[in-house]
């Protein structure tokens, strides 16, 4: 079967890191599941955690481990300021880092925030098989984040590359 013939739908987190919001008014959060949704994914788990760098941990780490999750999205805690510490929460849980991501993501930001764009800590990787994308909370950042590579990259059909297809199962299973 080739990446082009059928759309893989993916089981997908979104872990929206803030100390104030709630599922009442938790929108970055609704806008990454709604996006999901319309892509044809399914989001299995969904919370909300505090500016933690060990409540962060434990709560991916249990979702890393989970052989139901492919894909965890995060929002929010990977700017500049003190309380945020997401990058340093999740790069050490990473087999592998998907270089590149971070500048991608200030690349496609910078057209519209300006310089603001350098503050943010954007990080991709690879845990146990599962993809972790961390973006920043803010609604905007999240839509430019799922417009310009995620929407693509978590889409089975886009070529010439994707993640997608790093799910589709072997032959021989």
């Amino acid at each position: 079967m080739k990446a082009q013939d059928s759309k893989i739908p993916l089981a997908c987190a979104v872990l929206t890191i803030s100390d104030t919001r709630t599922a009442g008014d938790d929108t970055s959060g609704n806008l990454l599941a709604e996006n999901l949704a319309r892509a044809g994914h399914d989001c299995v788990r969904r919370d909300i955690v505090k500016a933690n760098l060990y409540d962060i941990r434990r709560v991916l780490s249990d979702w890393i481990a989970d052989p139901d999750v492919q894909v965890i999205i995060t929002s929010g805690g990977t700017g500049f300021a003190h309380r945020h510490g997401v990058p340093e929460a999740v790069l050490p849980l990473f087999d592998r880092e998907i270089a590149g991501f971070d500048a991608l993501f200030r690349q496609v930001s910078y057209a519209e925030i300006g310089s603001s764009a350098i503050q943010s800590r954007a990080v991709a990787g690879m845990a146990n098989r599962t993809l972790v994308f961390c973006l920043p909370g803010s609604n905007d950042a999240c839509q430019t984040a799922w417009t310009h590579i995620l929407d693509e990259q978590l889409d089975s059909t886009h070529q010439p590359c994707n993640f997608a297809t790093l799910f589709r199962k072997k032959e021989s299973e």
